[in-house]
């Protein structure tokens, strides 16, 4: 991650839960946009909206094959994302052992 645009980029996309839908599914493989779409109740061109969003992300790769347009996951960004995270972590850490001593004391 290069900078906080971007992952601000990356947090404002994985912020939508059909963005994250498209995700987990390209977690399985590359897709058409068509592929992708069928997925959900959503039109062809709110899809295609939500993958410009990946895509200015970083999230997403895409390539033409003919007619096709193939989606790709790139998860680097996510790395990025969960490294920013991860220094919060130990405030999460400290919280559950002080519910853990309250719960002992409670016994």
């Amino acid at each position: 991650m290069q900078n906080a645009a971007q992952l601000d980029r990356v947090f404002c996309a994985i912020g939508n839960k059909t963005r994250r839908a498209i995700l987990a599914n390209l977690a399985e493989g590359e897709q058409t946009t068509g592929a992708i779409a069928k997925g959900f109740t959503l039109s062809r061109p709110t899809i295609s909206k939500h993958l410009g969003v990946l895509k200015a992300a970083g999230l997403v790769k895409r390539r033409h094959e003919g007619r096709n347009q193939i989606y790709t996951l790139e998860a680097e960004p996510l790395a990025a994302a969960r490294n920013w995270l991860s220094h919060y972590e130990r405030f999460w850490r400290l919280s559950m052992t002080r519910l853990q001593q309250h719960l002992e004391q409670k016994q």
